[in-house]
């Protein structure tokens, strides 16, 4: 399962498709949406770019999604803060436009007397998400007054107006404490190197020139990655280990070598970034050899 969260948060529709290729996820709307819902170890920005997705069944999993919220007496915007706590809202309008009809749906269906249609819930919705980048976000110079944001929404109820006091109550909320929005940079590497199962220096091999570099390394959930410098962000390289033997390998002027080989007629499947800094992959039979650096750290 957590090669199957990296594969997500790197790419969300080919982490779904191994999830469901290798047995961990049932390939319904329902299966695939509880596994964003608990989020275990996912990037926000990937669950909100998978939701957005228009296809019949990204749609299927977004109303699945949806529907595992529980918005039953709650105000709007508590509902609000709720549901956008859960993914990162993607920069597509027509994605933002499917997620808050169907967060309208939902929360006209547990909450069915405060609002005469879902429509005019949607665009109330939307009105909030407006107010609170204008009234929180720093390029915005001039903020809108709570007079103002009861005139944009006039005639949004069915025709009518919504009482003053509610949107009153709801300017002061956003006001007061804007929304959290998930803070991530999209691949959520940070959030796996931040506990390793184990750390520290060892030596590696090139592969086409075989001169030894030294090089920074990371286990954690059978994965391993490499970095030049332990301040790094980004790794050099990464090796899934999955399906991959270690043995021991002899070298005349290093102790305690060993390399990574693949079983049988298996492959490893590695990727690393090249010289210009853009990301290769690579299928190989053995990882060219490593050797300790005074110790590899357990944490």
């Amino acid at each position: 399962m957590s090669i199957g969260r990296k594969k997500f948060n790197m790419d969300p529709k080919k982490g779904i498709e191994y999830l469901i290729e290798h047995g961990l996820l049932k390939m319904t709307p329902e299966d695939v949406a509880q596994f964003l819902y608990k989020g275990e170890g996912l990037n926000k920005t990937a669950i909100g770019d998978y939701l957005g997705e228009k296809n019949d069944f990204n749609e299927q999993v977004l109303k699945a999604f949806v529907e595992l919220h529980d918005f039953t007496d709650l105000i709007l915007v508590q509902a609000l803060r709720q549901f956008l706590w859960s993914f990162r809202l993607p920069g597509e309008a027509q994605k933002i436009d499917r997620m808050m009809e169907c967060f309208a749906q939902r929360y006209c269906q547990l909450n069915p007397n405060i609002f005469t249609n879902t429509d005019t819930c949607y665009v109330l919705s939307f009105a909030i998400i407006m107010l609170n980048t204008s009234l929180h976000n720093p390029s915005v110079k001039e903020k809108p007054t709570v007079e103002q944001f009861i005139s944009m929404n006039r005639g949004i109820n069915n025709g009518g107006d919504l009482p003053q006091e509610l949107l009153m109550s709801l300017y002061e909320s956003i006001k007061t404490e804007p929304f959290k929005i998930p803070e991530d940079d999209g691949n959520d590497l940070m959030h796996t190197f931040f506990n390793p199962d184990k750390e520290g220096w060892l030596w590696k091999q090139g592969g086409r020139y075989k001169s030894w570099k030294r090089r920074w390394f990371i286990l954690n959930d059978n994965c391993l990655y490499y970095f030049e410098y332990t301040t790094d962000k980004e790794p050099r390289g990464i090796i899934p280990l999955e399906n991959i033997q270690v043995r021991e390998v002899q070298d005349r002027h290093k102790q305690h070598c060993f390399e990574l080989h693949a079983s049988g007629t298996d492959f490893i499947k590695a990727c690393k970034t090249d010289s210009e800094g853009k990301v290769v992959e690579g299928l190989y039979q053995t990882i060219a050899p490593l050797t300790l650096s005074n110790r590899l750290d357990s944490r």
